[in-house]
């Protein structure tokens, strides 16, 4: 019988799981002068998503809520881009994990796609 993972409900939490993942990716990898620009780039996109969120929950109306969920949107699919362009160059040893974490990130910005369409059909 195939055991399914189970992820946390709680988007708060799988959001931060998700950025101390990344977190933990860039710091095995080798610095160098190509990498460090993607690393930069991957570690903001990919913790920003969690921050996006808190500030989503502590809006001040529908319309700002609505906007903080798509930049979590936004900020996944960002995440997308830099992990590819990881995979592209340096992770041949974390390969497996690089596509786990995209595939999350996948998830999130599906996620964060149907919230935005749902608040949106209540503004």
């Amino acid at each position: 019988m195939t055991q399914m993972i189970k992820k946390p409900y709680d988007l708060e939490e799988r959001t931060a799981k998700f950025g101390e993942d990344i977190i933990a990716l860039c710091r095995r990898i080798k610095p160098n002068n190509i990498i460090n620009p993607l690393i930069n780039q991957i570690v903001r996109s990919g913790t920003s998503i969690g921050a996006n969120y808190m500030e989503a929950n502590g809006a001040s109306s529908k319309k700002d809520f609505v906007n903080k969920i798509f930049i979590c949107k936004k900020e996944c699919q960002e995440t997308k881009h830099w992990l590819r362009m990881l995979l592209s160059c340096a992770l041949e040893e974390n390969e497996m994990e690089a596509k786990q974490l995209w595939k999350e990130a996948q998830e999130l910005t599906l996620i964060f796609q149907k919230i935005a369409s749902s608040s949106r059909n209540t503004i």
